[in-house]
């Protein structure tokens, strides 16, 4: 009795270290605004595998609402074209966590700016509870091209976050997408 106690206090733990991860200290949403390229993408849903290959590096552009929340566009490459969405992150009592609502999925997101120097990158995780609890690591850069260092750190952060190698992703960029002059 006292090891199953034991175990499930483990799980417990376990499952809450999972996605309580903590934001980037100090976090600054001023210098955090602006544009950014999703250069690093790890996910753990098995819905990703058929698509890993069909990724391109997308581009954002974070713009700071009155509220202190922010709305972002994101410009992605598909097969057929390129599309904008909006999204907006609705800011929490913690500087660098934000929410917001997901229409495809029909809930409630976490998203944490886990570390960056602003002028170069920035690792993002985004949680969601939906069946199962599914995690998404995301680099960001403020150009598509980022330096192996970092590229190495968010690898490492991957996988201390229990992704594996396979769900790692660099993606190529993207032709035209925005198109000159949309971002």
């Amino acid at each position: 009795m006292k090891t199953t106690m034991l175990s499930v206090a483990m799980v417990m733990m376990c499952m809450t270290m999972a996605h309580s991860v903590k934001p980037q200290k100090d976090f600054n949403l001023e210098k955090f605004a602006g544009k950014w390229y999703r250069v690093g993408l790890a996910y753990d849903s098995p819905g990703f595998v058929p698509l890993r290959d069909k990724v391109k590096i997308s581009m954002g552009v974070i713009t700071i609402l009155p509220s202190g929340s922010v709305n972002l566009t994101m410009w992605e490459a598909l097969s057929v074209a390129c599309i904008r969405k909006f999204y907006q992150y609705n800011k929490t009592s913690v500087p660098g966590q934000f929410i917001y609502f997901s229409t495809r999925h029909n809930m409630v997101k976490d998203v944490t700016v886990v570390d960056t120097n602003y002028t170069e990158y920035a690792v993002v995780l985004k949680y969601k509870n939906f069946d199962r609890e599914y995690t998404q690591v995301a680099l960001y850069g403020r150009s598509p091209r980022t330096k192996v260092q970092v590229l190495q750190k968010f690898k490492a952060f991957a996988l201390s976050r229990g992704f594996p190698r396979a769900s790692i992703l660099t993606p190529p960029p993207a032709d035209n997408c925005p198109a000159s002059g949309s971002g």
